[in-house]
């Protein structure tokens, strides 16, 4: 069964270059380990996993190293067998000191990840699915990292009729997803089972742009006799891969203003997140590495790498090899990846790609003068979500933030930076927007 939509969108967005082209073609490698691997304890939102290692123990590449705190928490696996070398604060993309696992390779050891008990989608129950998918560790590949087992948990009262595997992959450079649909195809079928059964929904569709037939074509060919599932194939535009916008491009829903896809009776899964589970439940292991996009024109040996977890992005770039005249490196994409303060970051869970760019495209500070709005409308018309950003890029000049919640929508604004993009005044809106956005939940916090 396939779908082909010409007129499967949404309303508004934008066409920033697709720049994928470099990578695209290029099969996943694995990547090698670092002389020390840096494991955060925080590589999800929630609460920090907690170290159940000490300083000189040694570990299996797989093992688990450390266990959820509560519900909204995940356990952390070993990227390499190796000893803990010790246990102390990191750096993170916050900005923040978060505590990680420090842990040194064998040289000599033969790296065979550890595998346990392992779970059929056929016989398990939804409970230990959502128990197997929190233990191993697995939250959103696509770089939200939000735990994949607290999504599918359904509220009482609510329920989905869709499960959308998310392949769109609209970011400029990433080809992540791209290289996952075309060479683990049976893994991605592999998942969606676990993901039905533990959600009780009816039917999947894998979502993939049009710039990705081959992926398309292979996903199509890759479904087993009974399973069902459709492969539907979208028009390119940014931010398609959002899931609010894939729900409405798909289904013609509309997540109210505050809700969640399940308000509207869908859910969205990335589709490396479901190879994930496709590859790990059945072998009982947790997730101790990641496939990312290594690219921009400040890379040398750009590409998709199988990379593990806590590897520094200093040893990223010098394996690698890179520009001189460097200026910039993103976690994520351009349009909504994090420039990094540090080269001492380690990759976690939610690092979909490292982008570099030299001085040629950063260009010179002149180029990035800000200038005042013009009032000119083209955020208004880029915004996917219909919010007014010149309003709230005023508002949040003059640190209005709580009017910016209240009157304006701002928590709605999943930070997509279409608005960004097209701004002839060079405005930093949804740099903006984000110091608004924390502002307001520390207030609420402290009136809590």
């Amino acid at each position: 069964m396939s779908t082909s939509g010409h007129d499967r969108t949404f309303a508004h967005g934008v066409h920033p270059p697709e720049c994928k082209d470099n990578t695209a073609a290029l099969p996943i490698r694995q990547f090698p380990f670092a002389p020390v691997q840096v494991v955060p304890l925080l590589q999800h939102l929630g609460k920090p996993a907690i170290a159940e290692v000490q300083e000189g123990q040694e570990v299996t590449r797989g093992q688990r190293i450390a266990r959820p705190d509560g519900f909204m928490s995940v356990a952390m696996h070993a990227p390499v067998t190796g000893v803990v070398e010790r246990i102390a604060l990191a750096p993170a993309i916050s900005g923040r000191m978060e505590p990680a696992i420090f842990i040194r390779p064998f040289p000599g050891s033969t790296q065979e990840p550890l595998q346990g008990a392992p779970l059929d989608a056929g016989t398990a129950t939804p409970a230990q699915i959502l128990s197997a998918i929190q233990e191993a560790g697995v939250v959103g590949l696509g770089g939200a990292a939000f735990p994949t087992h607290a999504k599918l948990k359904i509220p009482d009262g609510k329920r989905a009729d869709t499960l959308l595997i998310n392949g769109a992959e609209c970011e400029p450079y990433l080809t992540t997803d791209h290289r996952v649909m075309l060479e683990h195809a049976a893994d991605v079928m592999a998942g969606i089972p676990f993901l039905l059964k533990a959600t009780g929904v009816g039917r999947a569709i894998v979502c993939i742009e049009a710039n990705k037939q081959d992926a398309a074509a292979t996903m199509r060919q890759a479904i087993p006799p009974g399973l069902p599932v459709e492969v539907a194939v979208l028009p390119v535009k940014y931010p398609q891969g959002a899931e609010k916008m894939l729900i409405t491009a798909m289904l013609g829903r509309e997540v109210p203003s505050g809700g969640l896809p399940i308000d509207v009776g869908a859910l969205c899964v990335n589709v490396a997140t479901t190879a994930e589970i496709g590859h790990l439940l059945p072998r009982g292991a947790g997730i101790h590495e990641r496939v990312l996009t290594l690219g921009g024109p400040g890379i040398v040996k750009k590409g998709n790498y199988r990379v593990p977890i806590g590897t520094p992005l200093r040893f990223l770039l010098e394996t690698v090899g890179f520009e001189r005249d460097i200026t910039r490196v993103f976690l994520g994409g351009p349009m909504m990846g994090n420039a990094v303060s540090s080269l001492d970051i380690p990759v976690t869970k939610g690092t979909t790609a490292v982008i570099a760019f030299t001085a040629r495209q950063t260009g010179n500070v002149e180029q990035q003068r800000e200038y005042p709005c013009i009032r000119c409308g083209y955020c208004l018309d880029a915004c996917p979500i219909f919010l007014n950003p010149s309003m709230l890029g005023l508002l949040g000049k003059n640190g209005e933030h709580q009017r910016m919640a209240d009157e304006f929508h701002l928590m709605d604004c999943f930070e997509c930076g279409s608005c960004t993009f097209v701004c002839p005044a060079h405005i930093p809106l949804v740099q903006h927007f984000r110091i608004a956005k924390r502002a307001v939940r520390k207030a609420k916090a402290a009136a809590k």
